[in-house]
């Protein structure tokens, strides 16, 4: 009996073990950014917000990090006195993820637009994503909701 008791023991251990690490979040980029604007009306968006596929000539440029990814994209107002921008970045490894955070953290300059500054800069990571989120009043939703994602 104690050995049953000894192996359930192991075994739950094990499950709970497993079911602690970060979990990759599914999906494709653009639905995820999509998942970050939930809650918030087109009116509260940025005017003529669209997503740029981010690549080797642009990403450091949005993301202000030099970084290995395998996807990217930027979420931005074609706007230039309009400071918001949201990146999704798809890490190669998630296990780059905390210097990936620390990385953009420290370079990310929310002045970009010259002109105007966003008020509020998050850099975020789950699982193999990290988003680096500049905005103003929109800023802690979206950051709410990339929080929430599974």
């Amino acid at each position: 009996m104690k050995k049953i008791v000894c192996l359930l023991s192991i075994f739950a251990c094990c499950l709970i073990l497993t079911g602690c690490g970060e979990k990759n979040i599914e999906g494709s980029l653009p639905d995820i950014m999509e998942k970050l604007y939930d809650g918030i009306s087109e009116d509260e968006k940025p005017m003529m917000l669209d997503n740029i596929e981010l690549n080797s000539e642009n990403f450091e440029y949005f993301a202000f990090a030099d970084v290995k990814y395998k996807e990217a994209i930027a979420s931005e107002a074609m706007t230039g006195s309009t400071p918001h921008s949201v990146v999704l970045i798809r890490l190669e490894d998630a296990k780059d993820s905390e210097q990936v955070v620390k990385d953009i953290k420290e370079k990310a300059n929310p002045r970009k637009w010259i002109c105007v500054e966003a008020e509020n800069t998050y850099v975020l990571s789950k699982g193999d994503l990290v988003v680096l989120i500049m905005s103003n009043e929109l800023a802690p939703k979206i950051k709410e909701n990339f929080e929430k994602l599974s």
